[in-house]
């Protein structure tokens, strides 16, 4: 089911994302359970959440919007691939984007950096963020295909593909 039905079904139910995300992942639609980290310009916490949340699972990275460095490349991307997890949403920059587009994953993120981030593992994890005039809350579903970005407190498509 494609975002468009999902807000034609269940509007009343939904957030909608505003639209300032670019695809960077070869998978175009994606949807899975909210995982949050929240991080400035470090992504440290990103690299653990993405080695430890469920498959199927979608990571929210709240980066504050910056733009100064990336907090997903390849490296990162390959070890979501490896471990199923179906996409990841960065408020904030991702890099090595010819290589994102080939990786079988969902990659959203505000644009790209060549700058690499710092390693210093500040941040916080499972936690409500709001950016793009949403609430990201952990356990929360997430749906995105090229039309938008969807958030609803349920799953509304009980395992079927959008």
């Amino acid at each position: 089911m494609k975002t468009t039905d999902l807000c034609d079904a269940f509007l009343e139910k939904l957030q909608v994302s505003e639209d300032l995300f670019q695809s960077f992942g070869k998978k175009k639609s994606f949807h899975g359970p909210i995982h949050t980290v929240q991080v400035y310009e470090d992504n440290v916490l990103v690299r653990q959440a993405l080695e430890t949340i469920p498959a199927g699972s979608v990571l929210v990275v709240d980066g504050g919007g910056s733009k100064k460095c990336a907090l997903l490349g390849d490296r990162l991307a390959e070890i979501a691939v490896e471990r199923g997890i179906q996409g990841v949403i960065v408020y904030g920059c991702v890099r090595d984007t010819k290589e994102l587009a080939e990786l079988d994953l969902g990659v959203m993120a505000l644009g790209k950096s060549p700058v690499k981030s710092k390693k210093d593992g500040k941040g916080k994890r499972d936690v409500t963020v709001r950016f793009a005039g949403v609430e990201w809350i952990p356990g929360h579903y997430v749906y995105v295909d090229e039309d938008g970005i969807v958030l609803s407190a349920e799953n509304l498509l009980k395992n079927k593909e959008i």
